[in-house]
C-alpha cells in the first residue's frame, strides 16, 4: 500500500507539472495496422516453450532420467518455428496485432492522466518476422544439438538445462512479438535471468556462478537505462504501444504537444540498455566469460538470440534515435570502437571459444556501426547472417571440446580434419570462418559490405575514419578466425585431452590412454544444416524485391524497409532540420540512383570499391594467417619472441593477452573502491551507530543498575551493613559542611 501511494504520488505530480501528455480523445489503432484475430494460433508461438518448461518441470518431479526434457524442447521449439514460417507466408504486408490475453489495463475516468495500458499482444511486422524465425529456427536446432552434447548430464542436471532453454525461448517471444514496450522490457528481464540459469548451469564450479553473476550484474545497469526510457516514453507520449507512438511520431504533431528534455534523454536511455544487453562498451566484459556456460548456450543465447536483442531494441525504436540525431554519432562510434577493440584482445586468446566470444562482440560494434550510420538494413542483415555462421562457429567449439575431453588450447590440437569422423567438424568449422572472416561472395561478405559501404556515404562526425577503422578491423577479423581454423584443424595431427581426462599420459603429444570421441548424429547434423545455412544466408542479396520500391539488397532489405527500423521521418524535425534528406542519403546505398549522387571511393562508387577492399583486406588476412599458423607455425614463435624482447613494443602483445587490463581496471576504479566502501559502512553502522549510540545508550541504564544491584540482595545483614554506612556518609557529610561554613565565615 505505502509504495502503491508513492506510484500514484509520482504519477500525479508528473501530470500537474505538464510532464505527461493528455491527448484530448484516447489512442486509436493507427489505420495501417489490422487486428488479425484470424491469426489467433500465433500463439502457441509463445505457448509452446512455456508447455515444454511445465512438462521439463514435470520430468524433474518424475526424476526422468532419459533423453525426454531434450525431445519435449525440440519438439516444442520446432512447432514454433512451423508457426513462424506460417505466419510469415500467411503475413498480408501491413502491420498486424494479434490478440493473446488482457494485461494491464489502466484508466482515469477524471482525465488526470491518459492511463497505461500493456497487453499480451503480439505486433507482426516485417522486422520481428525476421528475427522470430532465425530465433526460433536456430533454437530448435541448437536444442536437437544439446540433446547429444549434455547426455553426459542425464540424470543429474539434464532437466534442468533443457527447462532454462525453455525459459530463455519463451521470454525471447515475448521480447521479439511484444506490441508494447512493458511486454518487450517483460521479455528482456526473462532473457537476463535465463542467462543467469545457464552460464551457472555447473554452479559447482566457481569460475562459473562468477561469470552468472557479473553477467547479471552487468545487463541490470543497461536494464535501469531500459525501464527509464520507458517511463519517459509513457510520461511523455501517454502509451508505450509502437503503433501509437509511431503514429505520434510520423504525423509531426509531437512537436507542439511533446516536446521537451525527455525527447533528447529516452534515446540515451535505450542505448544504455542496448549497449548492456549486446556487450558494448562500456557493458560488454559479461559476455566473454559467459563461455563459462555449456557451448550449446554460448550458441543459442551469446551468438544468435540474445545478444542480438540490443541491435532488435534500436532497430524497433529508431525513430526515437532519429529525433535526436546526436545519439546515431554515439551509437556508431561506440560500435566501431567495440568493433577494433574485441577483435585486437581476439588476436591474442589461446581459448578457441574465447576467441568466438571477443569476436562476438567485435561483430556485434559491426552492427552498432550500421544502426548509427543509417544503415539499418547492414545491421538487420548482419544479424541474420551472423546468427548462422557465429552459432555454426561455437557449436563445432563444443564439438571440439567435448570429443577431446574439454580441451580448447589451439597450442594443443592441431589436424582435426585429417582424424576419422573430424571431417564434417573441420569444414564446418571452415565455413564458418570464411563467412566471418567476409570471404568475397560468403553472406558475411554481403552484409558486412552494407555496413561499411555507409559508413563512407553517411555524413557524420569522423565517420569516414571509422569506416577505415572498420576496414582494419576486417583484417584482424580474418586473421584472427583463421588462426584457429589452421591451428586446430589443418596441418600434421597432434593433440592433448583436457583437463577431463584422467588418463596414464596426459601430457604427450599422441596420448596412447585417449582416443577423441567424434560427434554422432545429433551434432553433425546440426552443424551440417547450419553451416548450409551459412552459405545460404547470401541467397536473400540477391532475391528480387518488390516492384515498387527501388531497393537493392534484396529480402532483408525489404523486410527491414517495411518496418518502423526504415528510417524515414517526414517533415522537419524540432530542431529545424530537414531528417528526410538525411534519411535519403543514408539509404542511399541501398536505394537505386535516386535523386542524391553517389560519393565515390578510389574513383569508384562506394558499395563497388568496398566488395574490392573488403575482398582484398580479408584474403591479406587470410594469407597472413595461412603463413604463420599453417606452412610457417615457427614464424609466429619467432615474431612474438621479436616483439616481447623490445621493450617499446612488448607492452602491445601483453596487453591484448591480458584484454587490455579492462578487468583490472574495473577492479581499481570500481569494484574494489565498492568494495572498501561497503566494509566501512559496514565497520560505522556496526561501531558507531550500532555499538556506540544504540547499544551504548542502551547499556547506561544496565550499567547503573549494576552499581545499585548489591544494595537490593535480601540479605537483612547487608541491608543493616548498608544503613550504617548510609548514617556514617551522611555524618560525614554533615561534618565537612560545616567546617566549610566556619572557614568561610558562616558562624
Amino acid at each position: 500500500m505505502i509504495l502503491s501511494s508513492i506510484i500514484q504520488r509520482i504519477v500525479l505530480a508528473t501530470v500537474e507539472s505538464g510532464g505527461l501528455a493528455q491527448p484530448e480523445t484516447e489512442p486509436v489503432i493507427s489505420s495501417d495496422v489490422v487486428v488479425a484475430t484470424h491469426h489467433w494460433w500465433a500463439g502457441f508461438i509463445l505457448y509452446l516453450p512455456l508447455i515444454s518448461l511445465i512438462l521439463c518441470g514435470l520430468c524433474a518431479a518424475m526424476k526422468v532420467k532419459s533423453k525426454l526434457p531434450a525431445w519435449i524442447t525440440t519438439v516444442c521449439l520446432l512447432g514454433s518455428f512451423v508457426l513462424s514460417l506460417l505466419l510469415y507466408f500467411d503475413y498480408g504486408g501491413s502491420p498486424e496485432l494479434i490478440p493473446l490475453l488482457s494485461w494491464i489495463n489502466l484508466a482515469d475516468p477524471g482525465g488526470n492522466f491518459s492511463g497505461l495500458s500493456a497487453n499480451f499482444t503480439f505486433y507482426i511486422d516485417s522486422l520481428s518476422l525476421l528475427w522470430i524465425m532465425f530465433v526460433t529456427g536456430l533454437g530448435t536446432l541448437i536444442t536437437f544439438y544439446a540433446s547429444e552434447y549434455m547426455e553426459s548430464d542425464l540424470g543429474k542436471g539434464y532437466t534442468r538445462f533443457f527447462a532454462g532453454v525453455s525459459v530463455f525461448l519463451f521470454a525471447m517471444v515475448a521480447l521479439v512479438l511484444a506490441d508494447n514496450l512493458l511486454m518487450l522490457y517483460l521479455g528482456w528481464e526473462g532473457v537476463g535471468f535465463a542467462s543467469y540459469w545457464l552460464i551457472g548451469y555447473y554452479y559447482q564450479r566457481p569460475a562459473a556462478v562468477a561469470a552468472a553473476k557479473k553477467a547479471f550484474i552487468m545487463n541490470r545497469i543497461g536494464d535501469l537505462g531500459l525501464a527509464l526510457a520507458i517511463y519517459l516514453i509513457w510520461t511523455t507520449f501517454g502509451t508505450i504501444q509502437y503503433d501509437e507512438l509511431m503514429d505520434v511520431i510520423q504525423s509531426g504533431s509531437w512537436k507542439e504537444s511533446y516536446d521537451g528534455w525527455t525527447i533528447d534523454a529516452i534515446p540515451w536511455f535505450l542505448m544504455l540498455a542496448a549497449f548492456g544487453k549486446s556487450a558494448q562498451i562500456p557493458l560488454y566484459v559479461w559476455l566473454p566469460d559467459a563461455m563459462e556456460g555449456p557451448t550449446p548456450v554460448s550458441a543459442l543465447i551469446h551468438a544468435a538470440t540474445m545478444v542480438t536483442a540490443g541491435i532488435y531494441l534500436v532497430a524497433r525504436t529508431y525513430e526515437f534515435f532519429l529525433l535526436s540525431p546526436e545519439s546515431l554519432h554515439v551509437v556508431a562510434w561506440v560500435g566501431g570502437v567495440t568493433a577494433l577493440l574485441a577483435a585486437t584482445i581476439g588476436l591474442a586468446q589461446h581459448d578457441i571459444k574465447r576467441i568466438m566470444a571477443y569476436s562476438t562482440v567485435s561483430q556485434l560494434g559491426y552492427m552498432f556501426l550500421g544502426l548509427g550510420v543509417l544503415s539499418t538494413y547492414g545491421a538487420a542483415y548482419h544479424v541474420f547472417t551472423h546468427a548462422f555462421f557465429k552459432a555454426v562457429l561455437f557449436l563445432t567449439c563444443g564439438a571440439i571440446m567435448h570429443g577431446f575431453a574439454g580441451q580448447l588450447d589451439l597450442r594443443k590440437l592441431s589436424g582435426l580434419i585429417r582424424i576419422p569422423g573430424w571431417r564434417i567438424t573441420s569444414i564446418a568449422m571452415l565455413i564458418g570462418c570464411l563467412a566471418l572472416a567476409g570471404f568475397p561472395l560468403t553472406s558475411g561478405y554481403f552484409s558486412k559490405d552494407a555496413i561499411l559501404a555507409e559508413a563512407f556515404i553517411t555524413q557524420g562526425p569522423g565517420f569516414e575514419a571509422l569506416g577505415w577503422m572498420a576496414i582494419f578491423t576486417a583484417f584482424l577479423t580474418a586473421y584472427y578466425t583463421f588462426r584457429v581454423w589452421f591451428r586446430v584443424c589443418a596441418g600434421k595431427v597432434e593433440y592433448e585431452p583436457g583437463d577431463e581426462h584422467h588418463g596414464d599420459d596426459d601430457h604427450g603429444h599422441h596420448s596412447e590412454a585417449f582416443h577423441p570421441h567424434a560427434p554422432r548424429f545429433a551434432m553433425n547434423f546440426v552443424m551440417a544444416v547450419i553451416a548450409i545455412g551459412a552459405l545460404a544466408a547470401s541467397v536473400p542479396y540477391f532475391m528480387d524485391t518488390k516492384a515498387d520500391e527501388a531497393l537493392a539488397g534484396g529480402w532483408v532489405a525489404d523486410m527491414v524497409h517495411d518496418s518502423t527500423a526504415q528510417g524515414g521521418l517526414p517533415g522537419l524535425d524540432r530542431h529545424g532540420q530537414s531528417m528526410g534528406d538525411i534519411v535519403e542519403h543514408g539509404h542511399a546505398g541501398h536505394q537505386g540512383e535516386g535523386d542524391h549522387a553517389h560519393p565515390t571511393l578510389f574513383g569508384m562508387d562506394v558499395h563497388t570499391a568496398m566488395y574490392v577492399i573488403s575482398g582484398v583486406v580479408g584474403g591479406l588476412g587470410l594469407l597472413l594467417a595461412a603463413w604463420l599458423h599453417l606452412f610457417r607455425r615457427q614464424d609466429a614463435d619467432r615474431l612474438k619472441a621479436f616483439l616481447q624482447r623490445h621493450w617499446w613494443i612488448a607492452w602491445l602483445p601483453r596487453a591484448m593477452e591480458h584484454k587490455w587490463y579492462v578487468d583490472e581496471i574495473y577492479q581499481g576504479l570500481i569494484r574494489a573502491p565498492l568494495w572498501i566502501a561497503s566494509h566501512l559502512m559496514y565497520a560505522f553502522d556496526r561501531f558507531l551507530i550500532d555499538g556506540l549510540l544504540v547499544d551504548g545508550i542502551a547499556r547506561i541504564p544496565r550499567m547503573v543498575a549494576r552499581w545499585f544491584q548489591p544494595l537490593h540482595n535480601g540479605i537483612v545483614q547487608s541491608y543493616a551493613v548498608t544503613m550504617a554506612g548510609g548514617v556514617a556518609l551522611i555524618a560525614l557529610l554533615m561534618i565537612l559542611f560545616l567546617q566549610f561554613w566556619k572557614i568561610g565565615g558562616g558562624g
